[in-house]
């Protein structure tokens, strides 16, 4: 009997050691905290992709965790540069002070937030400038319904969520200067009753075309309009797979195109801490069409929003950014 347990306690302590060793490689590793569920099919979904997409196209290790409270950033991001990580992602503005506070203590990790302005040696924002698709949909839902109303839901009222509706509104406006567009927040981001019913809330109120910023809350959005028969916007990620019938196009980032790049400067030493922003001048950010709705827009305004998209890419329309 102590002889097996003596053998026992030799495995566990060979295989305690193997986890430890594993943890101290030295080999190129990025983690990413997602502020929300990977399976929300938007903001945290398509971050989680781009970690794939650093994996499978550079071959490095990769670790993700959810994260939601100011202490829990903090403490993933001093883990990760504690076990070695070379580069670790926050994903969303409410990273940047976290990043700040515990950059100082690990030089050697670059930390990396997907929004906000702060920099520092090893600190830098990733800003998607998402504006610029949600300008062509708020210009795309005027041209639809002229005498209608537009109206956007969001999670929290924050910077990069805010002005992806101010620049909604300029589209919208772009199209009819006196097109009514009307944002309601839920207060969250997982809440799918909440973003329902702030939108039946609105389409009583007349709005015809709405376009959701709320993460994991978004489908809630898109069931209301498809209860009521009106289309949806999706945000940050291809939607119309979520909501076939109901989403009508999506203004979309390229994340793991970002990731990937980043990832690759810091892999190879090249990396310089500074705002980094994606445009639709760079390919990052696109409207996405639901092939499967096409016949709802019009030749002829499909060929103006078109049109439009392409003066935003070479920069001849102005578009409102939202300073972070």
């Amino acid at each position: 009997m102590l002889g097996r347990r003596l053998l026992l306690l030799f495995v566990v302590a060979f295989a305690l050691g193997g986890c430890e060793r594993e943890q101290r490689s030295t080999g190129f590793r990025v983690a990413l905290l997602s502020p929300g569920p990977i399976s929300d099919a938007g903001w945290n979904a398509a971050a989680y992709e781009g970690l794939l997409a650093v994996r499978d196209q550079l071959g490095v290790e990769v670790s993700q965790v959810e994260t939601r409270t100011p202490p829990e950033f903090e403490e993933a991001f001093r883990d990760y540069a504690r076990r070695g990580f070379q580069l670790v992602i926050g994903h969303g503005f409410e990273f940047q002070d976290a990043a700040a506070k515990v950059a100082p203590d690990f030089p050697r990790t670059v930390f990396l937030t997907t929004s906000g302005s702060t920099v520092r040696p090893n600190v830098a924002p990733l800003v998607f400038r998402l504006e610029d698709a949600t300008f062509v949909l708020g210009y795309l839902a005027a041209r639809l319904q002229p005498d209608g109303k537009a109206c956007a839901v969001g999670g929290m009222d924050i910077p990069s969520v805010r002005g992806t509706f101010v620049a909604f509104e300029a589209g919208a406006k772009h199209a009819r200067p006196d097109y009514p567009v009307t944002v309601s927040y839920i207060g969250g981001w997982d809440d799918l009753g909440a973003a329902r019913a702030a939108t039946l809330a609105l389409i009583d109120r007349g709005c015809r075309y709405v376009f959701q910023n709320a993460d994991a809350a978004g489908p809630g959005v898109f069931q209301a309009a498809r209860e009521r028969g009106i289309y949806a916007f999706g945000s940050n990620r291809v939607q119309h797979e979520v909501a076939p019938t109901a989403v009508l196009a999506s203004a979309v980032i390229d994340i793991p195109h970002a990731f990937v790049a980043v990832a690759r400067d810091v892999k190879d030493g090249r990396f310089q801490a500074r705002p980094i922003e994606e445009t639709m001048a760079d390919g990052t950010i696109a409207v996405v069409y639901n092939p499967a709705l096409a016949a709802v827009v019009p030749a002829d305004v499909r060929h103006d929003v078109d049109a439009l998209a392409a003066a935003v890419r070479a920069r001849t329309v102005a578009v409102p950014y939202a300073a972070l």
